[in-house]
């Protein structure tokens, strides 16, 4: 057998061979779809909290303005017997996320609570009104009309405040003391979507550590909610 021929039937072969090799399927890349927007759990703060407020420091003092018309900075709060309160349960809220609806009844029972002890709470809206309609001054004079609120209700108008404070969720507590000084950061309680399964209230019992002479222990736990909206 010649050279040549040797060569021509291995060329042969070969191309036997490949055409008889099953081809590798196809594959196809199919961008996952986007998720609806829904509440997350997060470390209280997440990525701002690093560069926001830190516990024993002391907070910036703010100028806005109330449902009532008013503004409002810290050094004008008072507790519910019209004294300078001996701290501030700072609330960064909303009325369109379903963790912040879902806490507004607690939030009213506990600032009846502990305002009467010093600390009312200080109700920061933070959410921008032109993502978040429902989050704009009239709308929030409405619900705080329908629920009661008896606490300041604050619309952060410019989304100047959240940030210095680090705030990243609705609801999320900043306790100060009476020098503004942030002993108590994160969750209200541990039971975010039942308040009937709530087993501990963290900014009461912080409070009562305070009250004690005590150091909040935890003095930080994960906030859950939904992120901050801006543009």
């Amino acid at each position: 057998m010649t050279k040549q021929l040797i060569f021509t039937i291995g060329c042969a072969s070969l191309m036997l061979l490949q055409c008889a090799r099953p081809s590798a399927p196809a594959t196809t890349t199919t961008s996952p779809t986007a998720p609806a927007e829904k509440m997350t759990t997060a470390t209280a703060g997440q990525a701002d909290y690093s560069n926001g407020l830190q516990l024993g420091e002391k907070a910036a003092d703010f100028q806005l303005k109330n449902i009532d018309g008013k503004t409002y900075s810290l050094a004008d709060v008072k507790d519910a017997k019209g004294r300078a309160p001996k701290g501030y349960v700072v609330t960064f809220t909303c009325n369109t996320c379903p963790f912040a609806v879902g806490y507004e009844d607690r939030l009213v029972a506990l600032h009846n609570k502990v305002s009467a002890l010093g600390y009312p709470i200080v109700a920061i809206q933070p959410n921008d009104p032109e993502v978040k309609p429902g989050d704009g001054m009239e709308a929030m004079q409405q619900r705080a009309k329908d629920k009661g609120f008896g606490f300041l209700y604050l619309l952060d108008e410019g989304q100047r405040v959240y940030p210095q404070y680090g705030a990243s969720r609705t609801p999320e507590v900043y306790l100060l003391d009476n020098k503004g000084i942030l002993r108590y950061h994160g969750a209200i309680d541990d039971s975010a979507q039942d308040a009937s399964a709530v087993t501990v209230n963290y900014v009461e019992k912080a409070i009562a550590a305070l009250e004690a002479g005590q150091n909040p222990d935890p003095a930080d736990v994960k906030a859950i909610g939904c992120s901050i909206k801006t543009r």
